[in-house]
């Protein structure tokens, strides 16, 4: 078994179908198709189950790409390893955060950690912070960006910065209306005032939108919402243009004249956002560098 069979295998259970798959490895659709057949055949089993919008992994499927993961995650550490034992500047970090978050945030320090360690390569890996989790509790990442609850950090989490929930509200909005500005830094709101008013909701496996129900139930509120599954991106977008009203983090609040990002009380409500790493705590000279680098940028 070659390396590039394993990642072929993964990539088709990641993308959830051959074609899209074969986009990704750059190989022609009937190729990869010719090659799974061959290698369910000498394995003796189904891997994949084919339907009409792609494929679903079998009971077979998932044991195989639970390992196989774990066999690519140890030979890209042991590469590292390699490398660092001759050229301690380089090696490869598989870095996990949120699309939402990680426009905001860790562009700049990537940048910076690249100007000074300019041949260690990054993969950056893009979900919800839930989705994360379980990636490093699996071994795939090296370490991953993600917001916990206060009190869900764990022995060997690192906590960058506390990152503050907020209320998205176009200035034109008749929720403004209920906008205290007696508070310092930041206006704020009482979430029971809101509760007439439309609200663009995330799902609640997110944090944002646990968080969000969370306060709901708190609260007694039952929320008027018709969207209820959407981004956190999404649901901000549409609130700065004041179709409803979102929550979102105040790390990635865009600075607009038309909008308003109000506290939520005057406790106001947080969240942390922490470096995670393997439960085996391996971290290479790179891991550690990187490590460094995002949380000095954060306390500058």
């Amino acid at each position: 078994m070659e390396l590039k069979e394993l990642e072929y295998i993964v990539a088709i259970a990641e993308e959830g179908g051959i074609s899209r798959a074969a986009q990704k490895l750059y190989l022609a659709q009937s190729s990869l198709s010719q090659y799974l057949n061959r290698c369910e055949s000498e394995l003796g089993t189904k891997l994949f189950i084919r339907t009409a919008g792609g494929v679903r992994m079998t009971a077979a499927g998932e044991v195989y790409v639970r390992n196989a993961k774990q066999m690519l995650q140890q030979y890209h550490r042991v590469r590292t390893e390699l490398k660092e034992s001759s050229a301690p500047r380089s090696g490869r970090i598989s870095f996990g955060v949120s699309s939402f978050r990680g426009r905001f945030l860790i562009p700049p320090v990537l940048k910076r950690f690249q100007n000074e360690y300019p041949t260690v390569d990054i993969v950056i890996s893009e979900h919800d912070s839930s989705v994360l989790l379980k990636k490093i509790a699996a071994g795939e990442l090296d370490m991953a960006l993600v917001a916990l609850k206060p009190g869900q950090m764990k022995e060997g989490d690192v906590k960058i910065m506390r990152d503050e929930i907020v209320i998205v509200a176009n200035r034109a909005h008749p929720a403004m209306e209920y906008v205290h500005y007696d508070y310092p830094n930041r206006p704020w709101v009482d979430l029971r005032d809101l509760s007439s008013f439309e609200f663009l909701l995330s799902n609640r496996s997110t944090v944002l939108g646990s968080s969000a129900y969370e306060m709901f139930d708190a609260h007694g509120i039952k929320p008027n919402a018709i969207n209820e599954n959407l981004t956190a991106a999404f649901s901000a977008e549409l609130a700065c243009q004041g179709l409803g009203l979102a929550f979102t983090y105040a790390s990635c609040a865009s600075q607009r004249t038309d909008v308003e990002y109000l506290s939520l009380g005057e406790d106001k409500c947080y969240v942390d956002l922490v470096l995670c790493f393997p439960p085996d705590g391996y971290r290479s000279r790179s891991n550690r560098a990187l490590e460094k680098m995002i949380c000095d940028y954060f306390q500058d």
